[in-house]
């Protein structure tokens, strides 16, 4: 089978490319002068592929759903799919896959790290030390054991959190309301309200659409105890984060963002010097030791498909027009 990989500065590494054509049955092809091309001649060039390995970029040409020529699978290298492949090539008998559970490790330890921070008021302590003072702070709460954490999204990112925190003895309500069961162990319950009456402590782990958009409102963080905790490693405009600032800046909550809304604050936005904002700057992924280039989970995942499609097998994390429209 023929595949064709768009070259992109943040797609595949040279270890990658080289596992991919390894695989018996797959014949490789790099494409590096795509940029160069319409639409239609991108078109046109995908079509003579049966599998085409894509990056962040191009936008695919909606002409590949009508005639996909010999395209029968498009693997994407990344997450959401909704920017750069159209519903109707989703729709269409092309095949399209994502990089699945990938992301779901780093995600929930970077809210696990967030959420220590805030119970421990490292940020603050860190401050203090600074100005030269830093003895006799005590944190409220401070320790994960029977802390009641409400989680805000139970996909992947929100399976892996809920495993690494109940290890450590926390006590999980989870709220999603596209999930058919949650672990034992966990209460699920059926509204954010109910979420965040019962927390001191609340993880957003769910995805960004037109029902979660400014879904934790004044009235929700009102609901948490004073000096209690919001954790968001999802996206920024889950929260109304002009009322979160409010609270924030009335020093009665907590808070571990890795977003925001839009995703950056001014230089001199007053919100850097709060102790009780620990904010990471959508960037708190890691990236291998220096020397070492081992493949990553997404690697695994696309290696693992592009194997059972050679073999005819079934293909992991394919991209429906539901899983589709939840996804961000």
């Amino acid at each position: 089978m023929k595949a064709l990989y768009l070259v992109h500065k943040r797609g595949i590494s040279e270890r990658m490319i080289g596992e991919v054509r390894k695989i018996p049955g797959i014949e490789l092809e790099l494409e590096h002068n795509w940029e160069q091309m319409s639409p239609e001649q991108l078109a046109d060039r995908i079509r003579q592929f049966d599998i085409l390995l894509l990056s962040r970029d191009p936008v695919m040409p909606e002409s590949l759903a009508d005639d996909p020529g010999n395209l029968k699978y498009l693997c994407y290298l990344h997450g959401a799919v909704s920017g750069r492949v159209g519903l109707r090539i989703v729709e269409s008998p092309i095949i399209v896959t994502n990089w699945g559970d990938h992301p779901a490790m780093e995600l929930a330890t970077g809210s696990l790290i967030l959420l220590f921070m805030c119970l421990k008021d490292v940020h603050k302590r860190i401050m203090a030390v600074r100005r030269g003072e830093g003895k006799g702070i005590d944190s409220v709460g401070g320790q994960i054991k029977d802390l009641r954490i409400g989680l805000y999204g139970y996909g992947f990112a929100g399976k892996a959190f809920a495993q690494q925190a109940m290890a450590l003895g926390a006590k999980i309500s989870i709220f999603d309301p596209y999930v058919d069961a949650v672990p034992d162990g966990c209460r699920r319950v059926t509204s954010l309200d109910d979420l965040f009456e019962a927390a001191q402590a609340i993880v957003i782990c769910a995805g960004l659409t037109i029902q979660t958009r400014h879904s934790v409102t004044a009235d929700l963080l009102a609901k948490l105890p004073d000096q209690g905790i919001v954790v968001n490693m999802a996206r920024g405009a889950i929260i109304d984060q002009d009322a979160l600032f409010t609270e924030l800046k009335a020093g009665r909550l907590r808070t571990g963002l890795d977003v925001l809304e839009p995703d950056d604050l001014p230089p001199d936005h007053e919100a850097r010097q709060w102790e009780n904002l620990v904010w990471t700057c959508h960037h708190f992924a890691g990236k291998n030791w220096p020397g070492e280039e081992t493949l990553c989970r997404r690697d695994e995942v696309v290696l693992e498909n592009l194997r059972n499609y050679t073999e005819g097998k079934p293909l992991n994390y394919v991209i429906d027009e539901a899983r589709y429209k939840l996804m961000t």
